[in-house]
């Protein structure tokens, strides 16, 4: 039975890792069949070659899988990789024909997993355990040839003659009266060393042992090198240094040992090494103020410290460089202010509340916290979550060390629904605790924009809440006064009674900029992008000032639109970027022409089936959108709805209602309280059970074995408010 590399606990069938850590190492491969793969486990391959529709990887010689192109989290013609490379992948199955399906890892490095082993067929093992066996026998069966040789020469030589016999007897004889004289000798000078220990009483041997005890405890203060700052440390390679900080997460390679390690000016990796896959310093935890002393070096690109020696501090030590590392957030944590884009002063109104989003933002980089951004899937949610990452990625490339930090730091993640349900708080949380209790990380501050900000979330947020995590909400248009309680910051124009009609997009790209203000000329054009119709002229005037015409504005909404809709639950980093940042024109002018394509197709067949009706003198265009709307393809109902009451809203009172199987859209040419035509609705039909689902998108729910009476119970309810 052998013993889990990462927790040490036993495992069935001689096996290096238990169940619960499976995904936690990586593994080199040396079988010589796919069905001796195991699902969901990491291994290194070597890239074998590109094809259309993916990545050819070799685990093994004659053992090759596919990672297809739909399971990178870039483009395919994005990926780096050459022929021949290393990298690392998920097996997800292997198929009855042999053909191995493999998954993307956003782990591509050897200290990113908590440990290695070699799998050879069914058998596992540390690396270098297999080879080290392999040469002491190779060691072995060489000094038995060695002495068949010997004994071979003892043979040869007994049979030279017996002349010399009486000789070679009398030679020995005297070698043996000599060393018979040595020993006495070494017997006499034993016993005297002996009796001065007894005159001693022991004292040396004890001071032997308290200078051994003296050394361990103090091995990094034994030469007293240069304290230095992580930032320094690209100007140091090939110095032996002293660092003083923060231990934000610790991970086991199968070789060393990786503590990251944060002081007041970043964050840096430092490799400690006992033996393959052993963890050394096992004492030191995440959260530990230590003091390390090593030699920097560049791997693979990265900075990196060998460790030499390491202690965890504590009293003054450790207080000193807390104190250290506190002032330093304090002072780099808060923007100096907030300079609304295009001097909009109704973002200008919730300055306070953007500040302290801000703060949050930058305090979670510099504390090496994970932030997860959620927005709705919509071309207002992708301009306001792709402002956030413009501003926070440069920052996270500053503070650490690492390459691909900003992989690990920040993610992105789309909400197909109007709201923070439970669907996507369950994600958030499920993914938050793995993350924590396999790779020791932080738990992350969520940063939700445009959505969150209602009691329709209230759940959601609660299961956060559980677990203490931090929290901000950043919406445009609707909040409600208990989420203030839910969250730890909440930004709305409404609990700061500010009257204007902004979108998300554009007041979450004036706080990216107190984010970041080196980005600012980054983000200009996307509050423009972030209006479908009726653009404030303060940004339309500020986009065309840097080169975004009222046609190019046009061509980047459609396209963040359609590819919003598609793949909803990725973020698409690098396309949107693409789209919104690095276009020269010809992505989202292609982009934008299947937008319009698709959209008119579905806006001829929608308008030959509209059914027009006038109630209480109010106009209603009605909708079935699950007779006459591709349901399964682009655009999705509430695009088409908005699209579908432009066009038909006239000067009078128009409203424009979608019903389908259990839910329904409005959309009204006056203002109109989504919420109290759901309660005036439920009054009326009693047994529909009909509620609010979404107020941003003006979304209700109900039963769907009452859509009729809940038609008719909408259509009233709208026609009271008018």
């Amino acid at each position: 039975m052998g013993s889990c590399i990462i927790c040490g606990v036993d495992v069935d069938g001689g096996g290096r890792i238990c169940r619960s850590h499976q995904e936690d190492v990586v593994f080199d491969f040396r079988g010589d069949s796919p069905d001796q793969l195991v699902a969901n486990r990491f291994y290194r391959g070597v890239v074998d070659g590109y094809a259309e529709f993916g990545v050819f990887i070799d685990l093994a010689p004659g053992v090759t899988g596919l990672l297809h192109r739909s399971e990178l989290d870039r483009r395919l013609d994005s990926l780096e990789w050459e022929p021949g490379d290393d990298v690392f992948v998920q097996v997800k199955g292997v198929r009855d024909n042999g053909n191995i399906d493999l998954s993307w890892s956003i782990r591509q490095a050897d200290r990113e997993f908590r440990g290695a082993l070699v799998q050879d067929g069914e058998t596992e093992y540390v690396p270098g355990e297999d080879d080290d066996a392999e040469a002491d026998d190779a060691e072995a069966e060489a000094d038995d040839a060695e002495k068949e040789a010997d004994d071979a020469d003892g043979d040869a030589d007994d049979a030279d003659g017996d002349a010399d016999d009486s000789t070679e007897v009398t030679e020995e004889t005297d070698d043996a009266d000599d060393a018979e004289a040595e020993a006495d000798d070494s017997t006499e000078v034993t016993k005297e060393t002996d009796d001065a220990d007894d005159v001693d009483d022991g004292t040396a041997a004890d001071d032997t042992d308290d200078t051994t005890d003296t050394d361990e405890e103090t091995e990094v203060t034994d030469v007293d090198y240069e304290r230095v700052d992580v930032e320094t440390l690209s100007d140091r390679v090939g110095e032996t240094v002293r660092l003083e900080g923060e231990v934000v997460s610790t991970h086991q390679t199968g070789g060393p040992t990786i503590f990251e390690l944060r002081d007041a000016t970043g964050v840096v990796d430092a490799a400690a090494f006992v033996e393959p896959g052993v963890r050394a310093y096992p004492e030191v935890e995440v959260g530990d103020v230590i003091r390390i002393d090593g030699e920097v070096e560049r791997r693979r690109g990265d900075i990196q410290v060998e460790t030499e020696a390491l202690a965890v501090l504590d009293g003054e030590d450790a207080g000193a460089v807390r104190h250290r590392l506190a002032e330093a957030l304090v002072a780099k944590a808060r923007p100096e202010g907030l300079q609304p884009l295009a001097g909009d002063e109704a973002v200008a109104g919730l300055g306070e509340g953007l500040l302290d989003a801000a703060e949050a933002v930058r305090r979670a980089v510099l504390e090496s916290r994970p932030i997860v951004v959620r927005h709705p899937a919509t071309a207002d949610g992708y301009v306001a979550g792709a402002a956030v990452e413009r501003a926070v990625l440069p920052l996270i490339r500053d503070e650490h060390a690492k390459s691909d930090a900003e992989y690990h730091y920040f993610t992105r993640r789309p909400s197909e629904e109007p709201v923070y349900d439970m669907d996507a708080a369950t994600n958030d949380v499920t993914r938050m605790l793995q993350d924590r209790d396999r790779h020791d990380e932080k738990l992350p501050l969520f940063l939700l924009v445009g959505t969150g900000s209602t009691v329709e979330s209230a759940d959601g947020l609660d299961l956060l809440s559980v677990y203490g995590v931090e929290a901000v909400v950043v919406d445009a248009a609707v909040a409600d006064a208990e989420t203030r309680e839910q969250v730890d910051t909440l930004v709305s124009p409404e609990l700061a009674e500010v009257d204007d009609d902004l979108s998300t997009g554009a007041l979450v790209a004036s706080l990216a900029s107190a984010v970041n203000d080196e980005v600012r000329p980054d983000l200009v054009h996307l509050p423009a992008v972030s209006y479908w119709d009726d653009t404030p002229d303060r940004y339309v005037d500020l986009a065309r000032d840097a080169g975004y015409d009222r046609e190019r504005i046009a061509e980047l909404r459609e396209a963040v639109a359609l590819e919003a809709y598609y793949q909803s639950y990725q973020d698409k980093r690098e396309l949107i970027a693409d789209l919104l940042f690095e276009d020269g024109g010809d992505l989202a002018a292609h982009v934008s022409e299947q937008f319009r394509e698709k959209l008119e197709t579905e806006i001829e067949t929608a308008s030959a089936n509209v059914v027009t009706e006038s109630v209480d003198g109010v106009e209603f265009a009605l909708l079935d959108t699950d007779e006459y709307t591709h349901r399964f393809d682009f655009p999705p109902t509430p695009l088409l709805l908005d699209d579908l009451h432009r066009r038909h809203a006239n000067g009078s009172p128009f409203a424009t209602v979608g019903i389908g199987t259990d839910e329904l859209y409005v959309r009204s040419s006056a203002p109109l309280s989504v919420r109290e035509v759901a309660a005036r609705a439920d009054e009326l039909a009693p047994t529909a059970d009909v509620s609010t689902a979404g107020l941003r998108e003006g979304k209700i729910g109900f039963l769907s074995g009452e859509r009729d009476a809940v038609e008719d119970a909408v259509v009233a309810a709208i026609a009271e408010q008018f």
